[in-house]
């Protein structure tokens, strides 16, 4: 299917075609460095050491759902419109996926398909994904603020109109709430710490409880305590 990819913007299009979990470049020698989110800003996938260098861009956090990058649907309906998309269900919130998945069947379906790779999809879908819909939308032609993004560009939009540069000359943060990754962050770390401080301060009367030494008389019974020689049970 031919897209144009001058109708779709470039932050949504690098969405779709990055990929994300991947090991940081910058970040190499660091423990946790996969890349799962995604910078709206600069177009770009960064670690979780690479948020407090865009704390002023709008942030979308990008998970796994059975070996598939998934983004949550709350996150997702702030950026464009996720409406005919099926959403799924993991830890008890909604996800939607992000890119087109393989289709183990070589046989087409007969029930509800979506309209770009024909995967089954349950009634009242149409795509099975993010990326499915834009291909459908930009093989038709359909402008992108009309159907597709009706958020974060008017947002972006109205903000160079007024001209706000934030605080100390510095871009807006996004409405997303993901934009506070580093904040949550540091709240996971210090969280943890004071977990493992508690469990550490409740085994400390146990490991430093004085030893009771056992009288010598119990001592010889309990090295004793021995299975004896067997003796064979006398014939009547």
């Amino acid at each position: 299917m031919v897209v144009d990819k001058s109708l779709v913007p470039r932050w949504l299009w690098n969405l779709v075609g990055e990929k994300f979990f991947g090991p940081c470049k910058v970040h190499g020698s660091s423990r946790k460095n996969e890349k799962n989110v995604y910078c709206l800003e600069c177009c770009a996938s960064i670690c979780s050491h690479c948020v407090p260098l865009h704390a002023s861009h709008p942030l979308l956090q990008v998970r796994r759902y059975v070996y598939h990058d998934v983004v949550r649907l709350a996150d997702a309906q702030k950026l464009l419109d996720c409406s005919l998309v099926q959403p799924y269900t993991t830890n008890s919130a909604k996800v939607v996926f992000l890119k087109q998945r393989p289709i183990s069947r070589l046989f087409r379906g007969s029930g509800n398909l979506c309209a770009t790779c024909d995967r089954n999809l349950q009634e009242n879908y149409v795509f099975c994904s993010i990326s499915c819909k834009v291909q459908h939308r930009m093989a038709r032609k359909i402008r992108p603020e009309r159907q597709l993004l009706p958020s974060y560009d008017s947002v972006r939009r109205s903000r160079n109109e007024r001209g706000d540069s934030g605080t100390n000359g510095r871009a807006e943060t996004s409405p997303l709430p993901v934009s506070r990754l580093n904040s949550l962050w540091s709240t996971t770390l210090t969280v943890t710490a004071e977990f493992a401080r508690k469990k550490r301060s409740s085994l400390d009367p146990v490991l430093h409880r004085p030893q009771q030494c056992l009288p010598i008389r119990d001592i010889a019974v309990f090295m004793s305590r021995r299975k004896g020689v067997p003796h064979r049970s006398p014939l009547y």
